[in-house]
C-alpha cells in the first residue's frame, strides 16, 4: 500500500514534465492557424504528422534513424572512452595536469564546424569523419567533468586509500572513481547531449542518410514539415538517451547516500 501511494504521488510530478511540450504544441497550432506565417514557413502540427506517415510508408525514416543513432552510439562511446582515460590521468597526476590541461582547454574552444574541413582532408567523405566529429563533441564535456571531479576527491578518502597500500591505478579504480561516480555520470550525460549536437554538423559531410541530412535536404526541397519533424525526432532521441543515463545517475546518488 505504501509503495502504491508513493507511485501515485510521483505520477503528477512525472506528468508535469509534459505540460510545457503540450503548451508549445497548442501555441504552434494557434500561430499556424492565424496565418501569421505561410504554410511553407510554419506548417501546422497535423502536416508534420502527415510527413511522418509518408516517411514511414516509404521506409525512409528507419534508414535515417539507424544512421543517426549508430553514428551517435559509436562516436559517443569512442569519445567518452578516450575522455575518461585522459581525464583520469589528468585528475590523478599533477604532472599530467600541468602538461595536458592547457592544451585540451584551448582545443575545447574550437567550434565544431572548424573540424569539418580537416577531417574531410584526412579521412575523405566516408563514415570515419562523421564518427570522429561526434567523438570530438562527446570528448570535451566528459574529459572536463572527469578531470575536475577526480582532482576534487576528498583528501581524507585518498589518505585512507594510501594507508591501505593503494597507489596509481589501484587508487584510481578503488577510491577515486567510486567517490566521483555521480559527477562522472553527469559528465557522460553532458557528453551525450553534445554528441547529438555534433551529429548534425557531422551529417553535413557528404551524407545521404541521417536526421542531419534530412534537415538539410528538407531545406533544399522546401519541405518545412519534414524539417520540423527532424528537429522533433532529434529532441526526442536526445531526451530518451539522456533519461537512460539519468536513471543511472539517480541510482548512483541513492547508493552513495
Amino acid at each position: 500500500m505504501r509503495l502504491r501511494a508513493a507511485a501515485l504521488v510521483k505520477l503528477p510530478a512525472a506528468l508535469a514534465g509534459f505540460a510545457v511540450p503540450v503548451v508549445l504544441l497548442v501555441i504552434w497550432q494557434l500561430v499556424a492557424a492565424t496565418g501569421l506565417f505561410s504554410a511553407s514557413q510554419l506548417p501546422p502540427p497535423a502536416d508534420v504528422v502527415t510527413a511522418l506517415g509518408g516517411l514511414l510508408r516509404h521506409g525512409e525514416l528507419w534508414s535515417h534513424l539507424r544512421a543517426s543513432v549508430s553514428r551517435v552510439l559509436f562516436g559517443y562511446l569512442a569519445g567518452a572512452a578516450v575522455a575518461l582515460a585522459l581525464g583520469s590521468l589528468v585528475g590523478l597526476s599533477v604532472t599530467a595536469r600541468r602538461l595536458l590541461a592547457p592544451t585540451v582547454a584551448a582545443l575545447r574552444t574550437v567550434p565544431s564546424l572548424a573540424w569539418v574541413p580537416l577531417l574531410l582532408l584526412w579521412f575523405g567523405i566516408d563514415e570515419t569523419p562523421k564518427l570522429l566529429l561526434v567523438a570530438v563533441g562527446a570528448f570535451f564535456p566528459v574529459y572536463t567533468t572527469t578531470a575536475s571531479a577526480l582532482s576534487h576527491v576528498d583528501a581524507k578518502l585518498l589518505e585512507v586509500g594510501r594507508a591501505y597500500g593503494r597507489r596509481g591505478a589501484a587508487l584510481l579504480t578503488t577510491v577515486m572513481l567510486p567517490a566521483a561516480g555521480p559527477e562522472l555520470v553527469n559528465g557522460l550525460r553532458l557528453g551525450l547531449a553534445n554528441a547529438w549536437l555534433f551529429l548534425v554538423a557531422a551529417e553535413l559531410i557528404a551524407s545521404s542518410r541521417g536526421l542531419g541530412f534530412l534537415l538539410i535536404d528538407s531545406q533544399n526541397t522546401g519541405r518545412t514539415d519534414v524539417m520540423l519533424l527532424a528537429i522533433v525526432l532529434l529532441a526526442l532521441l536526445g531526451k530518451l538517451s539522456d533519461s537512460a543515463l539519468g536513471v543511472l545517475e539517480h541510482w548512483m546518488v541513492r547508493r552513495r547516500g
